[in-house]
C-alpha cells in the first residue's frame, strides 16, 4: 500500500469522524425550575433558559436533545463526567465552578429573597392582638412596680408626720401609691403632698424620675404594640436570627449561604413550592430562596393571598450555563449569548415570565 494511499484513506477516516461528531446531536442537560426551566409536557420544556439555549442553538446551526435530570447535583456531576455538552440550568458562579467548568458569561441576577406569612391583617385586629400579649403586660406590670415603690417609700416617710393625708395601714398604702401615679402623669391634683424634708426630696427625684420613666415606656409602649407589623420588616441578614421558624430549601445555595452566617433553618423542604405551601399554612415564619423563583410561584400560584415577598435581599448571584473542562462549543456559545442579552426585545422576554433582572 502506498503513501499516497494511505494519507488518502486517514483523512477519509478523519473527515468521517468529524462528520459523525458534527452530526450528533449536543445532550443538553436541565432540571425543571420555573420560570427558567418550565416542563410543558414530555420532552418539552419552556421559560427564560430554554428561549434563550434554543435562539443561541439556532444561530449557531446546532442539533440537540434535552436530557432532563431530577436534581441539581445529578446534572452537574453528568456534566463533570463529560456525559453532557451543556446544562442550562441558571446555575450560580463560584470559584469551585470556575475551576471545575467552562462558565457562560451570566445572562441573569438575581438575589436571595425571604417570603413570610404575615401579611394582609387588619390594623385594628394586630393592635388588640397586640394590647392583650404577654409583651404588653410585662411592660405594663413594670410601670406598676415602679409606681407602687415610690408610692409606699413616700407612705413609709410621711406616715407619722403627715397621718391625714398618708393614713396608716393598708389605706395609707393606696394614698401613697394614688399620688405617685398622679405625680407621674404630671396630674398632681394636690389633695396629697409630702410635708417633710425628706417626703419633699423623694417627690422631686420621683418628679424628674418619671418625666424619664414615661418618655421610655411611651416609646417601649408603642412599639411592642407594633411589634408584629414590623416583625416582616427583616432589612438586614442579621434580622433573619430573630425568626422564630425559619425555612429553606435543602442542598441549596441558600441554605449553604445561611449556615455559612451562623443562621440555622429550622426546616429544611425539597423544593421552594413546598415551602411556600407550608408558609401559608403557617408551619413556618418565613422562608428564604431565590427571590425571582419565590416571586414567580407566589403569582404562579397565586399564593399572594397567604404569602408575602419582602423587599430585602441578601446574596447577589450570577447566573450562567456550565459546559464540560475544555468544550469546544464554548468560544462559538459566549458571543452569541452576549449578543442576545444586549437585544432590545431581551427585557421583553424577561416581562414574558415576569422576571426582572438585577443590575
Amino acid at each position: 500500500m502506498t503513501q499516497k494511499t494511505i494519507l488518502t484513506i486517514s483523512y477519509l477516516l478523519t473527515v468521517a469522524c468529524l462528520w459523525g461528531q458534527d452530526s450528533s446531536p449536543l445532550r443538553v442537560g436541565l432540571h425543571p425550575d420555573p420560570p427558567f426551566i418550565i416542563k410543558i409536557g414530555e420532552g418539552r420544556y419552556e421559560g427564560l433558559c430554554v428561549d434563550l439555549w434554543e435562539d443561541i442553538a439556532e444561530q449557531l446551526g446546532l442539533s440537540y436533545e434535552y436530557q432532563e435530570y431530577h436534581d441539581i447535583i445529578g446534572m452537574v456531576r453528568a456534566l463533570d463526567f463529560h456525559e453532557l455538552e451543556i446544562s442550562i440550568n441558571p446555575l450560580t458562579v463560584s470559584s469551585t465552578r470556575l475551576k471545575m467548568f467552562d462558565v457562560s458569561q451570566p445572562f441573569f441576577i438575581s438575589s436571595l429573597g425571604v417570603a413570610t406569612a404575615h401579611v394582609r391583617r387588619s390594623q385594628f385586629r394586630m393592635f388588640i392582638s397586640n394590647f392583650f400579649s404577654l409583651d404588653f403586660l410585662k411592660i405594663v406590670l413594670l410601670l406598676f412596680f415602679i409606681i407602687f415603690c415610690f408610692g409606699a417609700l413616700l407612705w413609709m416617710v410621711e406616715r407619722r408626720h403627715n397621718h391625714y393625708q398618708f393614713r396608716p395601714g393598708l389605706q395609707g398604702l393606696l394614698d401613697g401609691l394614688w399620688w405617685s401615679a398622679v405625680t407621674m402623669t404630671t396630674v398632681g391634683y394636690g389633695d396629697k403632698a409630702p410635708k417633710t424634708s425628706l417626703g419633699k426630696s423623694i417627690a422631686i427625684i420621683w418628679m424628674f424620675t418619671a418625666v424619664i420613666i414615661i418618655s421610655g415606656f411611651t416609646a417601649t409602649i408603642a412599639s411592642t404594640l407594633t411589634v408584629n407589623s414590623l416583625a416582616a420588616q427583616i432589612e438586614k441578614l442579621q434580622d433573619l436570627q430573630s425568626v422564630d421558624k425559619l425555612g429553606a430549601i435543602g442542598a441549596t445555595g441558600s441554605e449553604d449561604f445561611l449556615v455559612a452566617h451562623d443562621i440555622l433553618p429550622d426546616e429544611s423542604y425539597d423544593g421552594p413550592l413546598e415551602g411556600l405551601r407550608a408558609l401559608a399554612r403557617q408551619e413556618i415564619d418565613a422562608l428564604v430562596y431565590d427571590k425571582t423563583v419565590l416571586h414567580y410561584l407566589i403569582s404562579h400560584y397565586k399564593l399572594d393571598g397567604k404569602v408575602q415577598l419582602l423587599p430585602a435581599t441578601f446574596n447577589k448571584q450570577y447566573r450562567s450555563f456550565l459546559l464540560p473542562k475544555g468544550s469546544p462549543y464554548y468560544q462559538d456559545i459566549n458571543p452569541v449569548l452576549v449578543n442576545r442579552i444586549h437585544r432590545a426585545d431581551w427585557p421583553e422576554i424577561l416581562r414574558k415570565y415576569n422576571l426582572e433582572d438585577e443590575e
